[in-house]
């Protein structure tokens, strides 16, 4: 079912929550908020002043060979349970996982920062080897917007890191909306123990390119060290 605001943009209900109300002003058009809409296979929710959990994958963590298995994921109505079969796909590390370079991985999370605090605010993250998760603080700059910069900027990076050319990020991305404090909460939780679910490593915060690592003795995060400073740059 689809309701269309006097604007003329389509609001898509997302599966088992019931219907979000914004009503946008002309600034939040202006500057490219969308709500509810369709990017490719995906609904995606845009619209400041809110929190996102995100993922977004390499090219390849999707291969052709496969098609069928991930358009079947793509397809369920129950975001919830899209979300449980896209993180059981990327847990078999298809492709060729170019993450898994410490070169790389801290490139990427270096690019996560460049503008935190200014434009968005970080609250989780984890680079693993074909994926990043993250939980982000929309304001004023619509998730779409900032994510093209993410994929853009890492993407030129890792291909120089890598002495290759080509596309590096798969096009789309899913998203879901922090509906309250203790949905924040298990987020957060199931980012930062990725690496250790995966089998990476035993303890989580000794994942190198992870939010886990800069949680205080209170859980409270701490990121006022550089990353860049944090995170080791080899090969």
């Amino acid at each position: 079912m689809e309701m269309k605001r006097k604007d003329g943009r389509i609001n898509l209900p997302s599966s088992g929550r019931p219907w979000f109300e914004w009503q946008p002003t002309k600034e939040d058009l202006q500057r490219g908020f969308k709500g509810w809409h369709y990017r490719g296979y995906l609904p995606h929710f845009d619209i400041p002043n809110v929190t996102q959990l995100v993922t977004f994958m390499l090219h390849d963590s999707f291969p052709a060979s496969r098609r069928q298995e991930f358009e079947t994921l793509l397809k369920s109505e129950e975001h919830s349970e899209r979300y449980r079969q896209l993180e059981h796909w990327l847990e078999r590390g298809h492709g060729d996982c170019w993450l898994r370079k410490p070169a790389v991985a801290s490139r990427i999370e270096e690019t996560l920062f460049s503008n935190n605090g200014m434009e968005y605010q970080l609250q989780s993250w984890v680079v693993m080897p074909n994926h990043v998760h993250l939980v982000v603080d929309v304001w004023n700059l619509p998730l779409a917007k900032m994510i093209q910069t993410w994929k853009g900027a890492s993407a030129r990076a890792a291909n120089e890191l890598l002495g290759r050319t080509g596309r590096f990020w798969q096009a789309d991305y899913f998203d879901i909306l922090i509906r309250d404090d203790d949905h924040l909460k298990k987020a957060i939780s199931y980012i930062e123990a990725n690496p250790t679910k995966a089998g990476l490593i035993k303890a989580q915060r000794n994942w190198p390119w992870s939010s886990a690592r800069f949680r205080n003795q209170f859980n409270q995060l701490n990121i006022a060290t550089d990353a860049q400073n944090t995170s080791p740059d080899r090969e």
